[in-house]
């Protein structure tokens, strides 16, 4: 079947009502919007949040609670009630969901990386809908990803997908918060996602959900560096999904993509997992990184800010204090103190000489 890759990511409060109960309509209508894609000739994967949330209710607790071991034990309860609605949804149409649990190896490993996309490629060759979530109920580490939205743009980059589109309770990003300011507009398109256009999305989205337009912002701009153009528009919007495919004019927030492509493991360390600490360097290693593409080594090192471990996700900053790319690094905070500014030839023979190596280094935009 040829056609578009379409990645549709749902919100948890576009489909759970204030209790956190499934709400079955909402579900209907955008397996309703996916059978019609998939009728199109189009390939169609949807990331749906709202585990947790579909567990509250079933365990009595009325607000989400923040701690991890709970989280999990919610999602648990709940992932099987959210995808049986998925289930009844979608076989009215004749098709088959097929759930799918993610995590961040699934895109730092590349073995793993490879064989998730066979995975998903394999189920849609079958005709089956992929259902994705983050593997909430055995690792606390991908609940921090941001209710799915930052997951999704992982996604789009592993299937290459044409477009990234995220379901949410409004229009898109607008100029202002219209609860406050009633003249705030939609903003039709993006460019860069900049400071400028972040500092409009405010903050965390609901009780339910971990999300909000902040995430759905991180998201379009992992997805803009994975080459995937991305739509934000409202759940609730008739035709939503077949609009953002058309490019129908006010459908809601495109987000351009880029011309240059980061690779998976580089775009999760850029966007997807949270910076322990910072490196200072200096100017000279500052260009040898940006230039040369190298690995950061001890010599270049000023400074070392935070308590981090090594494989931690570090950001590196010059002389300036101006940060300019992240890293996962293989020495601790305390031994790169110790290493700092010493030259590879008088390191100990059993030390690593890369603080980071540059297969592990990303420069930020």
């Amino acid at each position: 079947m040829s056609g578009k890759v379409v990645v549709v990511k749902i919100g948890t409060s576009s489909i759970t009502d204030t209790r956190g109960e499934i709400t079955t309509a909402a579900i209907e209508k955008l397996c309703d919007e996916v059978a019609a894609r998939r009728k199109a000739g189009d390939r169609v994967v949807v990331v749906t949040s709202g585990a947790i949330a579909a567990g509250m209710p079933a365990l009595d607790l009325e607000r989400r609670p923040s701690d991890p071991a709970v989280l999990q034990a919610l999602s648990a309860v709940g992932q099987s009630r959210l995808l049986g609605v998925y289930d009844a949804a979608l076989a009215r149409h004749g098709l088959v969901g097929g759930q799918v649990l993610l995590g961040s190896d699934d895109f730092v490993n590349r073995r793993q990386y490879l064989h998730a996309r066979k995975t998903l490629n394999v189920l849609l060759d079958l005709g089956v809908i992929p259902i994705v979530n983050e593997n909430d109920a055995v690792s606390d580490a991908e609940i921090r990803y941001g209710d799915n939205d930052r997951l999704a743009a992982l996604v789009a980059h592993l299937l290459a997908a044409d477009l990234l589109v995220l379901l949410t309770d409004t229009p898109g990003l607008l100029t202002a918060d219209p609860r406050v300011d009633e003249t705030a507009s939609l903003i039709e398109e993006i460019i860069e996602v900049d400071a400028e256009v972040e500092a409009l999305a405010g903050g965390t989205g609901s009780d339910r959900g971990s999300g909000g337009m902040a995430s759905k912002l991180t998201a379009a701009r992992m997805a803009a560096w994975s080459g995937v153009r991305t739509v934000i528009a409202a759940a609730h919007r008739p035709d939503v999904v077949a609009d953002a495919v058309a490019g129908t004019p006010g459908v809601g927030t495109v987000i351009v993509p880029r011309e240059q492509r980061l690779a998976a493991r580089k775009l999760w360390i850029a966007f997807a997992v949270g910076s322990s600490g910072t490196v200072v360097v200096d100017e000279g290693a500052r260009r040898a990184l940006e230039e040369r593409g190298v690995s950061l080594l001890p010599a270049g090192v000023l400074d070392v800010q935070g308590g981090f471990d090594a494989d931690d996700a570090v950001e590196i900053a010059g002389p300036d204090g101006t940060v300019f790319a992240k890293g996962l690094v293989r020495h601790p905070a305390g031994r790169v103190k110790e290493l700092a500014g010493r030259r590879t030839s008088s390191l100990p023979p059993d030390v690593t000489p890369e603080v980071i190596h540059r297969d592990d280094l990303v420069l930020l935009p």
